[in-house]
């Protein structure tokens, strides 16, 4: 604890890949910094750095890490800011001597805190004789049908570590599989002393930390009423002040690019979200309906509110296994009559392929997927039915058997002089890559216990250790799964909207905004209403059966709904969306991350009224839609 009444954490990236000047910005930016963490892991992620570290013994990790901060380190130390970040991956060790021999060049001595403990790949069989099953969060199937094709595992740790970490005052807290949320809120366990049942307050920490864990998305990135945004040039990285008090402020470096409003905070608030009111940690058990947001000023936006439960006894364990193979080609198919053409090379292909499959006596594939981007391949049923003036015919499959494969990757290109005029060419056969399932599962979180190794820079030309804790042990709970009963009733203000009057028939983007991500094979659609009164209407006329037949041909599983009203919004989940999730999926949206622009075009009949209780800072940024869904 260091006393602060106020500190600031700002936010560097939101998974491996993400902006690689963000940390410049952040560093050099004019706004002082605390801390800064940065987020590379997700989940399959974890299974191609341990197939690294297999190549490579000093591999594993993510290296784009240590070029990001490598021109940036004597900033760094001279502002006192404190990185954190899980860009240890499977090897953090190994992501610290490369750190310290970039420093050593500098003529700098770095002081590196190291979390372990979540890698738990050895440990799976042993745990799985002693009865943990590792059954599926999504369909309850044990593991051990796909024990042998394992490639790595590991439990999701939170928070505790991290604050444990920084009680060593090291320069950069490197982790392994640490939750996302967990990279803010162990900065605040450690300035403001927080215990581990100051349920409301570490509930606070995870609301911060979701909001930050994706980058630019809190700052105008993916923001459904794009044009808002006053610059995509060097978009500002979200920053939370925040307050022992539990209450913060999302903001931006003061001339950045982007924007921060209610609508950027709202919309990442619904983002990759299950059921709002227990949202599952390590830490704490946060109740996101609970969350209240004010403006603050240009650019800035007040949280508070928030409370929160006691934990449970269980940590989630990422698990990655080997699922076959894919490949995906595609051919550019023109104009006139472009899906016609597009339909019936599909066709064609299909056709052949099983027939050369049969004479050569090869299995055939057990998924295949043809999409036609620039017609219907992300909204599917939702898209106006008008002639496309060309299409990319994406075709791919996925199977077991690796000949099968080779035969489809080699004749696919055949098709460009073997089927209907005006199809170019878009390269040669496809690659086959492996397929790397995701499997979610939950086990005792007295199984994983986290560690800590403190490692600093002596002039010796190598890290020496300086210590090494004992097993943390996780705080206890008080009683079995108390976060398993129901969250305290939370009242929703919002009165029905039912005036008199004409009505309108309109898209919802005239009343809603939206955002929608994935959690596996299921999606998941945060629905915003404009005003409360919006979402007073979109509470008591969109429900989950009106989302499954408006998703019919994306949704074969069943669509759940939860209103937050605070933040005037409907979270639904549909689930057996995504075609397995992941890499698993043919899909060209993989991650659902289209769909919530796809609900937003659909039509609804709705009072005339009800469009005036908009503020104008919330009006759709176009204007009104037209029933295409197209701007005016």
């Amino acid at each position: 604890m260091d006393g602060s009444e106020l500190i600031r954490i700002g936010n560097a990236g939101g998974y491996w890949g993400d902006d690689p000047h963000a940390l410049r910005r952040q560093v050099l930016g004019p706004l002082d910094l605390d801390y800064i963490s940065i987020d590379y892991l997700a989940e399959v992620t974890m299974s191609i750095l341990q197939k690294q570290k297999a190549r490579d013994p000093q591999a594993g990790y993510a290296r784009d890490f240590v070029t990001q901060i490598e021109p940036l380190l004597g900033q760094i130390l001279l502002k006192r800011i404190r990185i954190v970040t899980n860009a240890g991956g499977v090897n953090p060790s190994a992501c610290a001597e490369a750190l310290a021999a970039v420093a050593r060049a500098k003529g700098l001595k770095l002081r590196i805190a190291v979390v372990e403990g979540d890698h738990i790949t050895d440990q799976v069989p042993g745990l799985m004789a002693e009865g943990v099953h590792f059954r599926n969060l999504e369909t309850g199937a044990p593991f051990l049908p796909h024990a042998a094709q394992l490639l790595s595992a590991n439990a999701y740790f939170g928070a505790m570590p991290v604050a444990e970490a920084l009680r060593f005052d090291p320069h950069i807290v490197l982790c392994g599989r640490v939750t996302d949320t967990g990279l803010t809120l162990g900065p605040l366990i450690h300035a403001f002393g927080w215990g581990p049942q100051d349920y409301h307050l570490l509930a606070a920490g995870i609301v911060a930390g979701h909001i930050l864990e994706c980058g630019a998305q809190a700052t105008g990135g993916n923001f459904t009423d794009w044009l808002k945004v006053p610059s995509f040039d060097d978009l500002g990285f979200p920053i939370a002040e925040c307050r022992r008090d539990g209450s913060f402020t999302i903001t931006k470096h003061p001339g950045s690019g982007g924007l921060v409003s209610c609508q950027t905070v709202r919309e990442q608030l619904l983002y990759e979200m299950g059921e709002p009111r227990s949202y599952l940690t390590p830490d704490v058990v946060a109740d996101f309906a609970s969350v209240r947001l004010e403006p603050d000023g240009k650019d800035r936006v007040r949280v508070s509110g928030v409370q929160g439960r006691a934990p449970t006894d269980l940590l989630k364990v990422s698990i990655a296994y080997a699922d076959g193979l894919k490949a995906a080609g595609a051919l550019i198919v023109s104009g006139p009559d472009a899906r016609a053409k597009a339909d019936t090379l599909a066709g064609v292909f299909w056709r052949r392929l099983e027939r050369e499959l049969d004479l050569a006596g090869l299995p055939r594939l057990v998924h295949t997927c043809a999409e036609c981007v620039g017609d219907d391949a992300t909204h599917r049923a939702l898209s106006p039915r008008r002639p496309p003036s060309e299409i990319l015919l994406r075709l791919s499959a996925r199977t077991a058997h690796r000949d099968s494969l080779e035969l489809f990757r080699k004749l696919l290109p055949s098709m460009i002089l073997s089927g209907p005029a005006g199809v170019a060419v878009t390269g040669g056969a496809p690659a086959i890559s492996e397929v790397v399932s995701y499997w979610p599962a939950l086990m005792p979180r007295a199984l994983a216990l986290p560690t800590v190794r403190v490692l600093e820079e002596r002039g010796t030309g190598r890290l020496e250790p300086v210590l090494a804790t004992e097993p943390l042990p996780w705080p206890a709970t008080p009683g079995p799964d108390p976060s398993q009963g129901p969250a305290p009733e939370l009242a929703d203000p919002w009165p029905p909207f039912a005036p008199g009057g004409p009505t309108v028939r309109v898209p919802l983007m005239r009343i809603a905004h939206a955002r929608s991500g994935d959690k596996g094979d299921t999606a998941n659609i945060g629905l915003i209403g404009r005003s409360g009164e919006c979402y007073a209407w979109l509470r008591d006329h969109i429900s989950a059966g009106q989302l499954k037949v408006w998703f019919d041909g994306h949704c074969r599983g069943a669509v759940e709904r939860f209103p937050v009203p605070r933040l005037w919004a409907l979270n639904f989940l549909l689930e057996e969306t995504l075609g397995g999730g992941g890499t698993m999926s043919l899909f060209i949206d993989a991650q659902g991350k289209t769909l919530a622009q796809a609900l937003l075009r659909c039509e609804v009949e709705l009072p005339e009224a009800l469009l005036a209780t908009i503020p104008a800072e919330n009006l759709p940024c176009a204007g009104e839609l037209n029933p295409q869904g197209d701007l005016p």
